[in-house]
């Protein structure tokens, strides 16, 4: 299974992605984590271009194949050889990122953001995709207590990430079945529980359709 966690800056994914890693660990799964935009080492070096305050004026369009750049190394070099070899695979981020981010919060047409997704990404579609919905100004106390420094993205303002979550909830009513909502202000226990729930289910599902 291909296993995504989505989610705006300081939403719990990388608390949650431990937390489920080591539960599947201790099932006897073979797992492996990896995170967008990186996770090889080309994607990595992208990765560094697109987070740097140096690059506060990269155009949308640039940015939008930046991330598919870094996502279709990571597909063809490392999710999909590890999927092969009957791992689950946990991405920290994937293609519904740039659908938010790039289509909904930059404002670039959606049709010519599936069309970038079909080439980066072909048929590597998530089995299952938890998105961790927090507030923005929960996303910002966060940031203060944890005394974060904003990267290049996390310094868009409140109307930008509002119009991230939107396009977030846009999926979820296109695809309910891959795509589950989490509320992120419960407890991490509580939200592990459910994300446990949620996979055992679509594991039973899927071994239903072998």
């Amino acid at each position: 299974m291909f296993i995504t966690f989505e989610g705006i800056d300081a939403s719990g994914k990388t608390t949650q992605i431990k937390l489920f890693e080591q539960y599947l660990t201790e099932q006897n799964f073979k797992v492996i984590v990896v995170r967008e935009p990186g996770g090889t080492k080309l994607s990595e070096k992208i990765r560094e271009i697109l987070l740097s305050k140096e690059y506060f004026n990269m155009v949308k369009e640039c940015e939008i194949f930046l991330f598919s750049a870094s996502r279709a190394q990571l597909v063809r070099e490392v999710i999909l050889p590890k999927l092969q070899e009957g791992y689950i695979v946990i991405s920290d981020r994937f293609h519904d990122s740039t659908t938010a981010y790039q289509g909904t919060g930059r404002d670039i047409n959606l049709e010519d953001v599936y069309a970038i997704h079909r080439l980066a990404i072909d048929d590597c579609v998530p089995d299952l995709t938890f998105f961790l919905d927090i507030p923005f100004e929960e996303s910002l106390r966060r940031k203060k207590l944890g005394n974060l420094s904003p990267d290049r993205i996390e310094s868009q303002g409140k109307e930008f990430f509002e119009r991230v979550r939107s396009g977030y909830l846009e999926i979820q009513k296109r695809e309910p079945e891959r795509f589950k909502v989490i509320n992120g202000l419960g407890s991490p226990d509580e939200i592990h529980k459910q994300i446990v729930q949620i996979f055992t289910d679509k594991l039973i599902s899927l071994k239903g359709l072998l």
